[in-house]
């Protein structure tokens, strides 16, 4: 799915807190801030606050979906993000922000250049966590860091036999190992957005790509040839499949295979990287970000529009949620009768949702098609999702220690 330069995403991606060689602080009082969000503008009601925790909330006042994003000061780099608001919505994202220069902006459509990019300058002294936290935070991150490289340890061969057979024109066993080569992307997707146009080549729908105007390219363009359009086909935004497009000659796949197995090696050397680190708020945003990644897309069928594969997706991104918020669950269980209560809801509504995931199939044995879930049936679903979303959208909150808006 669509999730723009240098980030982890859908997603809000955070400075990085220091964890080691900083004399622990008790973190400031959290700055409230509001965003207004419309079709052509981004308003934000300050422009500075201290350094800290910072709680802006975005209220979506036009026509479409729209994307709130901090940017480090080369403009580039996302540091929070909140994705998929959708008109009328009011939602909350929680950055915990060093002192320095940032721009602030909305993606109307969750597409090209942000709109109202505004200068945003934190001031203070560098905040770091307090000493009764500080122990747990070194082990989620520890954690969750070594489950992002084993998960990347596991993409690199899945792909490597994907592609082998795409290239060869096996498309048989190409498509047999379409969904599971997947799933280990699924469950860190947010990750890749950290590192420019990673996901952009190995993740976007053609869709995305054209409304973007970027080359197609990666898992998407690869299934698109393995399930190939019926005649009269559509695109999922109505317009036709075959619209500046057809099937890859067999020079054109070895270009495209060759190109996701280069992406994918990238995204392994820059995690593998000594000084790749992460932040509590990448983690538990990213398990917000994971779930939102479900309801935009995979509740849809968007997503994997041609293999009908979305179930997969769908159970890869609660696994990967389910895992981030294990990493950072002890935090916030250990702020008091709000935190231990707010845990078991989220652990409850993951049971949930597992337990519905598992009447379609599972990733091992394979999941139905997609399109043949009925409506009732995507309803039940969506529900779910959404029954999960309500509490887990505070777990980031909780984690920093942040009121609940």
């Amino acid at each position: 799915m669509p999730i723009r330069s240098l980030p982890i995403a859908g997603i809000a991606i955070l400075t990085a807190i220091a964890l080691a060689g900083c004399v622990p602080n008790r973190v400031a009082a959290t700055s409230q801030l509001t965003v207004t969000m419309t079709d052509d503008g981004c308003a934000v009601s300050g422009s500075t606050a201290p350094s800290g925790n910072v709680a802006f909330t975005l209220t979506n006042t036009g026509t479409d979906v729209n994307e709130f994003e901090i940017l480090a000061d080369d403009k580039l780099r996302i540091v929070g993000e909140k994705e998929n608001v959708t008109p009328g919505q009011t939602v909350s994202l929680v950055a915990r922000l060093q002192p320095g220069t940032y721009y602030t902006g909305c993606r109307f459509q969750q597409v090209g250049a942000t709109i109202g990019q505004a200068e945003f300058t934190v001031t203070g002294t560098t905040i770091a966590l307090d000493q009764s936290t500080e122990q747990l935070a070194r082990t989620a991150v520890t954690d969750y860091v070594s489950y992002l490289r084993s998960q990347v340890q596991q993409l690199i061969p899945a792909v490597a036999g994907l592609t082998t057979a795409y290239e060869a024109g096996d498309d048989q066993a190409a498509r047999s190992l379409f969904a599971g080569a997947r799933v280990f992307y699924e469950r860190i997707e947010p990750t890749a957005e950290q590192f420019g146009d990673l996901d952009p080549k190995i993740d976007y729908r053609e869709v995305d790509a054209v409304a973007e105007d970027l080359g197609w390219t990666g898992f998407h363009r690869i299934e698109k040839d393995l399930w190939p359009p019926a005649a009269g086909a559509l695109n999922s935004d109505g317009t036709s499949a075959t619209l500046n497009w057809a099937p890859s000659t067999p020079a054109e796949r070895k270009t495209l295979g060759d190109g996701l197995v280069a992406d994918v090696q990238q995204l392994s050397d820059l995690v593998d990287k000594k000084d790749f680190t992460v932040t509590l708020a990448d983690i538990s945003n990213g398990a917000i970000g994971l779930l939102d990644e479900v309801a935009k897309s995979k509740i849809t069928g968007e997503e994997d529009w041609w293999s009908h594969t979305d179930l997969s997706d769908f159970q890869a991104n609660a696994q990967g949620a389910e895992v981030a918020f294990g990493d950072v669950m002890p935090i916030a269980a250990s702020q008091g009768a709000a935190g231990t209560k707010l845990v078991a809801s989220i652990q409850k509504e993951f049971a949930a949702l597992n337990a519905l995931l598992m009447k379609y199939g599972s990733i091992q044995a394979g999941f139905a098609p997609y399109d043949q879930v009925t409506d009732a049936q995507r309803r039940d679903l969506s529900n779910q999702v959404n029954a999960l979303a309500e509490p887990l959208s505070q777990l980031t909150h909780a984690v920093l220690g942040v009121p609940a808006s």
